[in-house]
């Protein structure tokens, strides 16, 4: 994961935290995340003009953190209210040493937002990684962050916005709306997925000057362009034909769903499949031809799966949950065919324990794509639980089944079996309507045909898609009314751009960099 930016667990944090802490000469890293949040401040908001800073100190080092940015401020003739929510007396020994020498600066501090009080921004230091889901926050806290939110001012996150979940992404009862988050040592799983991806705003990474991947080398990355270049498929040769680029099957399109088939079927020639059949199990009137593609190849599903020429099977679009639809299911899995399972092809293995034991055991590669409802019936929790953990559902899909698994929604995550775990940068709300998934399911299948390994396809497919979707935002001034057929040709355009131009492909992720020790601001949204 070398190209990746690392993504880092609280607990993994913690324990980079101790590992420098020990070294014969230790940094101080309060002094210099406080530092980096008040030049951040500085440069962003008050060197325009803006003069006045609300500090919300929390009672814990992230309060600690806030301190030390609101003494450099008051050093730089800067008007700075701190609100301070702990317990001097109380506090973690560097927080302490923070609070006290806020004093000694002549800072003062208020228990509360005072009432008619004017300022130009905020810094939000109540909580960070520490966090404690368990526990509810008090009706101070929620009262807090109710009101820091309802000031429409520009929001400084430390670490973290105070209520959200590092690990999970999940809002605590309520949470800081960051116009800005900066991270400190590394990215977090919240901030990336869930419920981090409306409340972060743009993330700037300070790594306080530790050399992180040396200190513990991560098990989790966050998608960028860089790695996707990697696992690219190869410019074609011009001694080449349709036998070259794969042979992709499509199996679902029961009676009402044909769409969805129709919709995968599209999705695997539009990126490069050299041939794509579709077994459709609704009974169509001769002649059986998709009339918007007719390249397609319509078979009879029994005819579909007895075609030893196919280079991967996507199963599962339309599929249905009828016993018909089991029986097909069952024989795809006896194949050795790569597969691709989606919608309904996860929902009966969910249903019957036979059909999941038989993934478990299987020797061929497959990649499951559920959306959270999905990932929780494979897991028997239900849709709020795998939410409000989508990290773990991801790991612990692909560690039951033995599959790479893509867990869909607001930051997807691309999960191995051996728990290594990517972060998807890209896409938009405009991905929230009916037929995307199937989408996905196809872009998968031809990049499957045309040989990129399980892995390849899989992360190349879910950036690309998203990537497309973020292209079509642009050209549609907003998500609101995106198709899934829309995405098909943007898709196919943005990857034949990013193999065949001799400069790095446009960029559609949220990630940029800026350098500030060794950060990378990254807006939440496009």
């Amino acid at each position: 994961m070398n190209t990746l930016l690392p993504v880092y667990t609280t607990a993994e944090i913690r324990a980079i935290e101790s590992q420098a802490l020990a070294a014969p000469n230790p940094p101080c890293l309060m002094e210099k995340a406080g530092l980096a949040a008040a030049e951040i401040v500085q440069s962003r908001w008050l060197n325009a003009g803006g003069n006045r800073v609300l500090v919300l100190a929390g009672p814990g080092n992230n309060g600690g953190d806030a301190l030390v940015a609101a003494r450099h401020l008051l050093a730089w003739k800067r008007q700075v209210t701190v609100v301070f929510t702990g317990e001097a007396e109380r506090l973690p020994a560097d927080a302490k040493q923070a609070f006290d020498r806020w004093q000694l600066a002549g800072g003062r501090t208020e228990q509360a937002i005072p009432a008619h009080g004017q300022w130009d921004c905020v810094i939000d230091g109540l909580f960070g990684i520490g966090l404690d889901e368990t526990r509810p926050l008090g009706e101070k806290y929620r009262q807090l962050i109710g009101q820091a939110n309802q000031l429409h001012l520009p929001i400084l996150a430390l670490d973290i916005p105070s209520g959200l979940a590092s690990d999970s992404g999940h809002v605590h009862e309520a949470a800081i709306q960051a116009t800005l988050t900066t991270t400190f040592i590394a990215l977090k799983p919240g901030l990336l997925t869930h419920d981090g991806c409306d409340h972060c705003g743009e993330i700037v990474i300070c790594d306080l000057g530790l050399e992180v991947a040396a200190m513990l080398p991560a098990r989790n990355g966050l998608l960028n362009e860089a790695e996707i270049a990697m696992r690219l498929p190869r410019p074609r040769p011009a001694n080449s034909h349709k036998g070259t680029y794969g042979r992709v099957g499509i199996l679902g399109g029961a009676a009402g769903m044909v769409g969805a088939a129709l919709l995968a079927g599209r999705a695997a020639l539009g990126l490069g499949a050299g041939r794509v059949y579709l077994g459709l199990l609704a009974d169509l009137a001769s002649p059986a031809i998709d009339p918007v593609q007719p390249e397609l190849m319509l078979r009879a599903p029994r005819d579909l799966l007895k075609q030893d020429s196919l280079d991967c099977l996507v199963i599962g679009p339309g599929l249905g949950t009828q016993i018909t639809a089991c029986s097909y299911l069952e024989q795809a899995l006896q194949t050795r065919l790569p597969l691709v399972l989606d919608a309904d092809a996860l929902n009966l293995i969910a249903n019957y324990t036979e059909l999941g034991a038989a993934l478990q055991t299987r020797q061929a590669p497959a990649i499951l794509t559920p959306h959270p409802a999905e990932a929780g019936r494979l897991l028997n929790l239900s849709t709020i639980a795998v939410q409000r953990h989508r990290f773990d559902a991801a790991r612990n899909l692909a560690k039951l089944f033995n599959c790479l698994v893509i867990l869909k929604g607001a930051g997807s995550i691309c999960a191995r079996p051996d728990g290594h775990c990517y972060f998807n940068p890209t896409g938009n709300p405009g991905l929230s309507t009916a037929g995307t998934g199937d989408v996905l399911s196809g872009l998968l299948g031809a990049l499957l045909a045309q040989g990129l390994s399980p892995e390849n396809a899989l992360l190349v497919a879910v950036y690309l898609h998203g990537a497309a979707a973020d292209a079509l935002l642009h050209t549609l001034h907003g998500p609101v009314g995106m198709t899934a057929s829309e995405i098909i040709p943007v898709a196919r355009n943005l990857l034949n751009r990013w193999i065949y131009q001799a400069s790095a492909p446009a960029r559609y992720s949220r990630l940029g960099r800026e350098r500030q020790n060794e950060t990378a601001p990254f807006p939440s949204s496009p």
